[in-house]
């Protein structure tokens, strides 16, 4: 092997595993910030994931997203995804306990009020005790609706298709109730609008 060749495949292999580093960072590296990235993720996610309790359905991207009910801050019943159906929703799991997922709060207020009555609907759903819930957003001023369930092998998350039941975890829903898209990890401040309207 002559030196240039030597050369190259030592530059080559010094960019692979700059690469990897990258993803295998602590926090969401640039790769995991791409939609190949997050497909990738949640790939790794679904082949490493226990399987989900028996009659639990989880949603596949492209397809309707199961029927599943949850509670409002007022306790009311709502049913998913027939409570939003009729405009795009961007369905955002937290918790109040979540240092992530409080972080990412003020983008998705900002987008929810940016996008209206018309635009994409943000949704939250809290993994938690409805009570926190109830003063974390009274504290915070997060205006979006919040929907509340207990955590477990068959949340929201779940059947959302996070069955890791990593936190935050977003999913874009089309308006006739499609997963069209998966988001596991927070965004960051001007990250949204792209990756709803992509």
């Amino acid at each position: 092997m002559n030196t240039t060749t030597k050369v190259v495949l030592i530059a080559f292999a010094a960019g692979a595993l700059g690469v990897v580093a990258s993803l295998l960072t602590t926090g969401p590296g640039p790769l995991w910030r791409t939609e190949v990235g997050q497909r990738a993720l949640n790939s790794a996610a679904q082949a490493t994931a226990p399987a989900p309790p028996a009659g639990i359905e989880v949603a596949r991207r492209g397809d309707v997203i199961p029927t599943f009910a949850l509670h409002s801050l007022d306790r009311s019943q709502v049913e998913l995804p027939a409570a939003f159906k009729g405009r795009p929703v961007l369905v955002n799991v937290w918790a109040s306990w979540c240092g992530p997922c409080i972080t990412e709060m003020p983008a998705l207020q900002s987008f929810a009020k940016a996008e209206g009555d018309n635009g994409v609907q943000v949704v939250g759903i809290a993994l938690d005790d409805i009570d926190a819930v109830r003063a974390f957003i009274e504290r915070t001023g997060v205006t979006y609706p919040i929907l509340v369930d207990a955590p477990g092998p068959a949340d929201a998350g779940v059947r959302l298709g996070n069955p890791k039941g990593v936190l935050p975890y977003s999913a874009l829903v089309s308006a006739d109730g499609r997963l069209l898209k998966q988001r596991i990890g927070p965004f960051e401040e001007g990250e949204i609008a792209g990756w709803a309207k992509d």
